[in-house]
C-alpha cells in the first residue's frame, strides 16, 4: 500500500455488490470529517467506495482475508476496510471482524452487527478500525506507531468478544460472536441482508392470485356466512395455517431449503443458519404480503358490501365488527390462493424476490459443487 502524503490518509472502502456498496456509500460521505474530527484535525482523510465482488465463490475465511490484503496492495491505499454480506466464520464461530494491522487492512461481516441500526453499528466499526490501523503507522512523522484496539465499537452488552488468531493468518486481532444472543443477531443480520420486504412485489403471479381470490371470496354469500360464526380463536388459527402453508408452499417448490454439504457439526450449524434465515425471511415477506392483503380487502368490502343483502342472507346486522371479521378470513383464503399462484412462478424469480445477491450467488456455487460431485 502507498504511504500518505501531506497528512492525507487515503481509505478504501472494498465493497461487494448491493447491501454492502450501498452501506459504504452513505458512510463516505460522513467518515472523512468523523475521523479527522476524531484525530483532532492532524490528519485529512479521503474515503473512496470500491464496488466489487471480491468475496465470490467462497466461503473460507482465509480466502476472503487474503483477497482483501492482496487487492489493497495492489493500490495506492493507505487503509483498506473491506464490507461483506457474506456470514463468515472462524473456528466455528461467527466473525464480527479482523484486522491486520501490517497489511493495514480490515474484514467487517455486515450480517454479524444484527438486523437493527445497521448503518450506525456499521459506521461506528469502520471508524473503530481505521483509527487501530492509522495508529499503526504513526500519527506523525517520526513517532513510533501504536496500535489501538477497535474494541470500542461491540459495545458494552454486545456478544462480540476477541478470539485467538494463528500464526500463519495476516490477521492479527479477531472479533467474533458468542453464545445464543450473538447467534441471534447473526441471524437477524442475515434477514436483514435478504430485505424480506422485496418479496411481495416479486411475487408478481402469486399476488395476483392472492388479490383475485380475495375480490372473488368478499362476495361470496357462503363465506359470508362462515365468517360471521367464526371466533376469534378460529380466525387466529386460520391466519396462522395459512401463512404456514404459503411459507412452506414457497421453499418446497422453489427448493429453497439448504442442504449442507458436510456432515461435521460446524457444517450443520451453517445449514441450520442458513435454513433458519430462510423460513424468517419468508415468513416475514409471507405477513406483509398477508396485511396487505388484509387492508386491500377490508376496503374491498366496505366499497362493495350491501347492509341488507349481507343481514338476510347471514341475519347478523353489518356492522364494523363485521367488515373486520370477513376481511380477516377472507385474506386467509387468498393467502392460499396465493400460495397456488406462486406455482406459476419460476424458481429463479422466488429465489431473486427472497435472497440477496450475495445469497444467490452462495446457493448457486451451493448447487454447482452438487453437480460436480454427482457426476
Amino acid at each position: 500500500m502507498g504511504e500518505s502524503s501531506h497528512n492525507v490518509t487515503v481509505v478504501a472502502l472494498l465493497a461487494d455488490p448491493d447491501a454492502p456498496t450501498e452501506a459504504g456509500r452513505r458512510m463516505a460521505r460522513v467518515l472523512p470529517d468523523r475521523l479527522a474530527e476524531r484525530t483532532g484535525g492532524r490528519r485529512r482523510f479521503e474515503v473512496e467506495v470500491v464496488s466489487e465482488p471480491f468475496s465470490g465463490g467462497t466461503e473460507d475465511l482465509a480466502t476472503v482475508a487474503r483477497r482483501t490484503v492482496d487487492r489493497g496492495q495492489d493500490e495506492k491505499w493507505d487503509v483498506v476496510v473491506a464490507l461483506t454480506d457474506l456470514p463468515l466464520h472462524s473456528h466455528g464461530r461467527k466473525l464480527v471482524m479482523e484486522v491486520s494491522h501490517e497489511h493495514r487492512a480490515a474484514l467487517l461481516s455486515l450480517p454479524s452487527l444484527g438486523g437493527l441500526r445497521l448503518q450506525r453499528k456499521a459506521q461506528r466499526a469502520v471508524e473503530e478500525a481505521v483509527l487501530s490501523l492509522v495508529g499503526a503507522q504513526g500519527d506523525e512523522a517520526g513517532k513510533a506507531p501504536h496500535r489501538r484496539s477497535p474494541g470500542r465499537f461491540t459495545g458494552r452488552h454486545a456478544p462480540v468478544h476477541p478470539a485467538p488468531v494463528g500464526e500463519e493468518e495476516p490477521a492479527d486481532l479477531r472479533y467474533v460472536l458468542s453464545g445464543p444472543r450473538g447467534y441471534l443477531r447473526m441471524l437477524g443480520g442475515m434477514v436483514r441482508a435478504n430485505r424480506p420486504w422485496r418479496l411481495v412485489p416479486g411475487l408478481s403471479k402469486a399476488l395476483a392470485a392472492a388479490l383475485a381470490t380475495g375480490a372473488i371470496a368478499t362476495v361470496n354469500s357462503t363465506l359470508w356466512s362462515l365468517a360471521a360464526a367464526l371466533d376469534t380463536t378460529r380466525l387466529v388459527i386460520a391466519t396462522v395455517g395459512s401463512i404456514a402453508l404459503m411459507i412452506g408452499w414457497l421453499i418446497i417448490d422453489a427448493h429453497l431449503w439448504h442442504r449442507g454439504a458436510g456432515d461435521s457439526p460446524e457444517a450443520r450449524k451453517r445449514t441450520a443458519l442458513y435454513n433458519t434465515s430462510t423460513v424468517l425471511t419468508v415468513g416475514i415477506g409471507v405477513f406483509v404480503c398477508y396485511v396487505g392483503l388484509l387492508a386491500v380487502n377490508l376496503v374491498w368490502a366496505l366499497f362493495i358490501l350491501n347492509g341488507q343483502v349481507f343481514a338476510s342472507l347471514t341475519r347478523t346486522p353489518l356492522h364494523a365488527s363485521e367488515y373486520w371479521t370477513l376481511a380477516w378470513f377472507v385474506a386467509s383464503v387468498a393467502t392460499v390462493g396465493g400460495a397456488l399462484g406462486s406455482g406459476l412462478e419460476s424458481d429463479e424469480a422466488i429465489r431473486a424476490a427472497a435472497y440477496s445477491k450475495r445469497e444467490q450467488e452462495r446457493r448457486r456455487m451451493v448447487e454447482d459443487d452438487a453437480d460436480r460431485s454427482a457426476t
